[in-house]
């Protein structure tokens, strides 16, 4: 029951627009005090502090500022002409285009938003100079952006690996399958509207074009190698991986392309600070409610209440689910992740589900959350860009968003989607 009344306080904070994290501060703080009494108060600065200064969340900063600089550095530009030259000659490649280059910046940035933002802004413009209606363009270029938070490294997996206790290497390695199935749905779903509306050929496939930009991208497609290669390598943990990410984007970007100003590694540093106070200050006030809960034992009674309604993980997944695709609707992903995760570990522990695998699952579900209106945070950034009513946007989007309900749904239902690479690299 108190879970269920500081829900309902924060989303009535929040229906209120009140910042999130100011909403599960004030909260925290009157359940706080309402419940130990004010000399409970000095201790609050010390778990914010606390809970904002672990040291996996030192990734998420590193990975922004990597993305920024990467863009700066006129990377998204190298990896769109190279996906270009080897899928030119596809119906419709500028969306196949899109999808491939979401998949490939996504191996970088980890953020949805900076995937949008940063291949939109040429490509939602290139399409609809080749005749593809702002919706269309608007909705594969949202859609294929969300592939950033399956494909690793992903951002609302650091976040999950640092609520739930869990490995994010593994959540990394385990994000691989579903997030390159989702890629390949994607392109087939763009072919066929590519038949539907008749859109162009671009070019013939051709060697020569290929060889050139290839090149050209070349340092660009080291930069997953480097990160992934040592995370996944054990060389370096998920935060050293960001740093290197960092470094060699600045070296690439500065050194080998001569793009990367003072300038713009200024911009890039002011954006990546703005980005990460806002999801630290999130963390902060999460850690906070989460203190209250812990002391009266919130989760445990939840796992119990879970428990005695049924004992199959089946069904309590399903259930999971429905709960993320709701509060996908109205909260974005950070914010999903801190305030439910940390609530139903005790009972993801009692009914035998792995912790990588629903890490995935909460993933993939607030993927979702960011192309469903009203908030679809994603969709909204395209939307902007394309100039497009992000409701007639919708109407094309769905065909999409079934491709990230299937993967939800074999990711549910079917684990080894999900751990058959861990498995393979660290065992069962």
């Amino acid at each position: 029951m108190a879970i269920l009344v500081l829900f309902a306080a924060v989303m009535a904070l929040v229906l209120l627009n009140v910042p999130i994290a100011v909403s599960l501060a004030v909260v925290a703080l009157v359940a706080i005090v309402h419940t130990g009494g004010m000399e409970q108060l000095p201790n609050v600065p010390i778990v914010m502090y606390t809970g904002a200064t672990s040291f996996p969340l030192i990734a998420i900063p590193l990975f922004v500022l990597a993305g920024a600089i990467m863009n700066a550095s006129g990377i998204s530009r190298r990896l769109i002409a190279l996906s270009s030259a080897l899928l030119g000659f596809v119906r419709g490649a500028l969306a196949q285009v899109t999808v491939v280059t979401s998949m490939f910046f996504a191996e970088i940035s980890g953020s949805a938003v900076a995937d949008a933002a940063a291949l939109g802004s040429i490509l939602i413009p290139a399409m609809k100079s080749k005749g593809y209606t702002k919706e269309f363009s608007a909705a594969v270029l949202s859609s294929s952006a969300t592939l950033a938070v399956i494909i690793p490294p992903s951002i609302p997996m650091i976040l999950y690996a640092a609520m739930a206790d869990t490995s994010v290497v593994k959540l990394f390695v385990g994000g691989v399958v579903p997030g390159v199935l989702g890629g390949l749905l994607m392109l087939a779903i763009s072919y066929r509207f590519a038949r539907v509306y008749d859109l162009p050929v671009e070019q013939k496939f051709a060697w020569r074009n290929v060889w050139p930009a290839f090149k050209e991208a070349s340092w660009a497609l080291v930069l997953p190698g480097i990160i992934l290669g040592g995370i996944f390598g054990g060389v370096v943990t998920a935060t050293e991986g960001a740093a290197l990410a960092v470094l060699a984007a600045i070296l690439i970007g500065a050194v080998i392309y001569r793009e990367l100003d003072l300038k713009h590694l200024y911009d890039a540093i002011i954006d990546g600070a703005v980005q990460t106070a806002v999801v630290m200050l999130l963390v902060a006030a999460s850690a906070l409610l989460g203190v209250h809960l812990t002391e009266i034992q919130a989760p445990q009674k939840l796992a119990a209440a879970a428990g005695a309604l049924s004992s199959s993980k089946w069904v309590v997944l399903a259930l999971l689910n429905v709960l993320f695709l709701m509060l996908g609707l109205f909260l974005h992903s950070a914010a999903a992740i801190i305030l439910v995760v940390p609530v139903v570990m005790p009972l993801i522990q009692a009914v035998g589900i792995d912790p990588v695998q629903f890490g995935i699952l909460v993933t993939v579900n607030l993927g979702i959350g960011q192309q469903t209106p009203p908030v679809a945070s994603v969709l909204t950034v395209a939307c902007s860009i394309a100039k497009a009513d992000i409701w007639e946007v919708t109407k094309v989007n769905v065909w999409f968003i079934a491709v990230l309900m299937l993967v939800l749904l074999l990711v549910t239902y079917i684990p080894a989607v999900s751990l058959a690479l861990v498995w393979l690299f660290y065992g069962r």
